[in-house]
């Protein structure tokens, strides 16, 4: 989910209007891996993506993997593909599987936590089932022996307990029919998904709630909520923005003492002197601890697959909120938040000001009256990146980016491997450059009857791909590694049918 938010306040009086914008200010989804940080509660990477809190970090590679072979209704045999764990850095080091098969993934790609609800594992009744799977697998369990004890598989090495785990997974998140192409990973993966139980969606690492808020001068503007997974002791810090500091603002907690920091589920108010001049401030929170185990990890920008945690070392993890406020008129505080059940992006304009605000969304135009508020979902495309922009009087404008995935991807037709990697598409840091060890079948041992891959090699990633259009048909060239399967894929919403 890529949530940004925007307020701007405007006074009148006199012939006097004045407009001021939230600037987005909060961190790239977990991580700050650009050392951005957005706004409400969103972060905005420098490309202007934006997204609720938390963890972000770059995809590295797919580091430990073995093979998995999918078998695929109509081919005479199944197509062998790696399978593992990928590894995401920035601020730290995150270990994740696939949980979106048929997706390509990028070089370079910069991921977000996401909610499950804004994921793909929207609506998937089995999602618990996977954060059970990596509860109780590799590397969370990282005694092998004890593992392969509880599966009663034989021998597991690192290798072979990851393409097990990866292969349980995608039984779960994509339906898939596919078996580990070692006898003992496949025992693992069969155990996993047998004995899998739906456990429910971890905490975030943290984020605030609402990412934005107004109200007039001389009041206590609020509450946001902190959340984080954090142990009490690891306590959240809040810092306030260099204008909230000239305007006299402080953060403060419902019985109106100074605060400089909080744990979770306390909820937090800025305090506005009465004669602080219109204006906005950032509330900036920031904690040091792990993410938990079955967060889910989205694309900032472009299709690459979809991630899952299975372990993170300590990182550092931003969230945040602004104020906005004005002695007299309008003081809208507006947000935004991917709507998987409809298909969209809500924009919510909330008005705690004295007058009308009128503004102008996807080419109509609403008003939201004094102390009100108002959603419009605006409709976007499966798959399909947005710019959605909201105008208002005084050269108001906010502009939210992102990409709707919500959806694995569909069915696929006949596999056809490729050897050419590409590097990210979408504004990554990936060269595109070819190592067969990391990615590529071709050379390694295989199974008798298994379609491989033949001659070059894949991205270091273990999943670079590219997007060309086929007789007019938008289709991708999927990487062979954990997930990334190179072979062409329709997307269930990007082939425009």
């Amino acid at each position: 989910m890529f949530a940004l938010f925007s307020a701007s306040s405007a006074s009148s009086g006199r012939g006097r209007s004045t407009v001021r914008r939230i600037a987005a200010v909060t961190a790239v989804t977990g991580l700050v891996a650009t050392g951005a940080l957005t706004g409400a509660g969103a972060a905005v990477a420098s490309d202007g993506v934006s997204h609720t809190g938390g963890a972000v970090a770059t995809l590295a590679g797919l580091k430990v993997h073995d093979y998995a072979l999918l078998h695929t209704p109509g081919d005479k045999e199944p197509f062998r593909m790696a399978a593992g764990l990928f590894e995401l850095t920035g601020g730290g080091t995150f270990k994740t599987y696939c949980i979106d098969l048929h997706n390509p993934t990028e070089d370079g790609t910069k991921y977000q936590e996401t909610p499950w609800d804004q994921s793909v594992l929207n609506k998937n009744p089995e999602a618990g089932k996977i954060r059970w799977i990596l509860q109780n697998s590799y590397p969370k369990v990282d005694d092998l022996a004890a593992l392969a004890e509880a599966a009663k598989s034989g021998p597991l090495t690192e290798k072979t307990a990851a393409a097990g785990t990866q292969v349980a997974i995608w039984r779960y998140s994509d339906k898939a029919d596919v078996t580990a192409a070692d006898e003992n990973a496949g025992k693992l993966a069969d155990y996993l998904y047998e004995k899998a139980q739906n456990l429910a969606e971890p905490k975030p690492s943290l984020k605030v709630d609402p990412h934005a808020v107004s109200g007039k001068p001389g009041s206590r503007i609020g509450p946001v909520t902190v959340t984080t997974d954090a142990p009490p002791a690891a306590k959240v810090g809040l810092t306030l923005s260099s204008e909230g500091t000239v305007a006299g603002v402080k953060i403060v907690d419902k019985a109106g003492k100074p605060v400089t920091t909080a744990v979770n589920g306390d909820k937090v108010y800025f305090e506005v002197p009465a004669d602080a001049p219109d204006g906005r401030a950032e509330l900036t929170a920031s904690v040091t601890t792990q993410v938990p185990v079955g967060r889910a990890f989205a694309p900032q920008v472009g299709t690459s697959q979809t991630m899952i945690l299975a372990g993170s070392s300590t990182s550092e993890v931003f969230a945040s909120a602004a104020v906005v406020w004005a002695k007299t008129g309008p003081v809208p505080a507006v947000t935004f938040q991917e709507n998987c059940d409809k298909g969209g992006v809500d924009v919510t304009a909330a008005n705690k000001g004295d007058a009308p605000f009128t503004f102008t969304l996807a080419g109509k135009e609403y008003t939201v009256p004094a102390g009100g508020s108002k959603t419009v979902t605006v409709p976007v495309a499966e798959d399909q990146p947005y710019d959605i922009t909201i105008t208002g009087p005084n050269d108001f404008k906010e502009t939210f980016k992102g990409v709707l995935d919500c959806e694995t991807s569909g069915k696929p037709v006949e596999p056809k491997p490729s050897s050419e990697p590409t590097p990210n598409s979408a504004g990554g840091t990936g060269t595109g450059g070819g190592d067969a060890s990391t990615g590529s079948t071709g050379g390694s041992t295989g199974t008798t009857g298994a379609a491989t891959t033949t001659g070059g090699g894949l991205a270091a990633t273990g999943g670079s791909s590219a997007t060309p259009v086929i007789a007019g048909v938008a289709v991708a060239l999927v990487a062979l590694g954990g997930g990334a399967v190179f072979f062409l894929r329709k997307k269930k919403a990007a082939a425009g049918e």
